[in-house]
């Protein structure tokens, strides 16, 4: 284990979003996080770049917030060229299967598309969908005991471990047989 500093809670996720009342009406309307904050400016203050942009926090119960940035171009963020759309998500914990199978509801109703509930190994139930700036959301219930969550834990890093591992191993495999193939032609 690390000496650093140690770390509470999600403060905040940004992510670029094409129109903040547009952003707005579906996470404070539809998922009913508040608008607790919200920045405008010409210049970043981190880079001291000039880009006018407003900067928007939802907040969720345990006082983290989902944040947009507005750029005031009306362009979402691209999603990554080598990355499958599935991968890159934001999970959101709801409290039970009960709330889950409310939202998907909900949402339905609201014309989004959703998939799931879904089963994810006994570990958690989850749905589905993108909000309107192309953004993969899940909201997820645990649906593992204490008792199966420790054993979770325990046996995280070994798995970890072996994935790198076989991942390593299959590198290894794949430039031997580059190199084999290059040498006989």
């Amino acid at each position: 284990m690390s000496d650093f500093v140690p770390i509470r809670q999600l403060h905040h996720f940004a992510w670029r979003c094409r129109d903040a009342e547009e952003t707005r009406r579906f996470y404070e309307d539809l998922l009913g996080l508040p608008l607790t904050h919200v920045v405008r400016a010409d210049h970043v203050p981190s880079t001291g770049d000039h880009c006018p942009f407003v900067h928007l926090f939802f907040e969720m119960r345990d006082g983290s917030s989902i944040a947009f940035f507005d750029l005031g171009d009306d362009q979402a963020a691209d999603p990554s060229p080598n990355t499958p759309a599935w991968v890159n998500h934001l999970a959101l914990r709801v409290d039970s299967e009960a709330e889950l199978v409310e939202a998907r509801r909900r949402l339905t109703e609201a014309g989004v598309e959703v998939r799931g509930p879904i089963d994810h190994d006994g570990f958690v139930k989850s749905i589905y969908f993108f909000d309107p700036n192309g953004i993969r959301l899940e909201l997820t219930t645990l649906t593992a005991s204490e008792d199966e969550l420790a054993g979770y834990r325990r046996k995280a890093r070994a798995a970890c471990d072996a994935w790198t591992r076989e991942k390593q191993a299959a590198r290894a495999a794949s430039s031997t047989t580059s190199s084999t193939a290059s040498s006989a032609a």
